[in-house]
């Protein structure tokens, strides 16, 4: 069986092609990875650093305030989940009156992210609840306001099964 000679022209067509496939499938791939951005924690990251002094400033009150915000978070058997916050300031007295919110963000996927709404059901226990959420790793964040301006921020990492 003859076999038939390597040229010039069959090398320059095979890197062509291959050079071709690679090019295309990187492509294809640093499309699909810019369009999903399912990792970033902020939209602007310039943004965020214009506020940070602000942030550092809220975490310091925060502080200064010595308040005890107890957050318990619970997964259904039908699939949902409860949230209750309990929050007393240093004297240990119930805090009454704040206006608390809270998120279920997935760590690797901004898109999976839940709100929770949180009604005061008793003084200083707020509670609320959330359809859908699936098992494994979430952060759970509680703000709290008052008056219209943010007096407490918590991010914990929970593993819901």
């Amino acid at each position: 069986m003859a076999s038939k000679p390597l040229t010039g022209t069959k090398v320059l067509l095979m890197l062509v092609a291959f050079f071709g496939v690679v090019i295309g499938v990187n492509g294809t791939m640093m499309k699909l990875a810019i369009a999903t951005l399912p990792g970033t924690d902020v939209d602007s990251p310039y943004a965020a650093g214009l506020v940070y002094d602000r942030e550092i400033s809220a975490a310091q009150d925060q502080a200064a305030r010595k308040w005890k915000v107890n957050a318990h978070i619970e997964r259904r058997s039908d699939g949902g989940a409860s949230v209750q916050v309990e929050a007393r300031n240093a004297g240990g007295q119930p805090i009454s009156g704040l206006k608390f919110g809270g998120r279920l963000e997935r760590p690797t996927d901004k898109r999976a992210d839940l709100a929770v709404e949180l009604t005061e059901s008793g003084i200083g226990l707020y509670r609320g609840s959330a359809a859908s959420v699936a098992p494994g790793q979430w952060d759970l964040v509680i703000e709290g306001e008052a008056r219209g301006t943010r007096v407490f921020l918590s991010r914990n990492r929970v593993i819901l099964n």
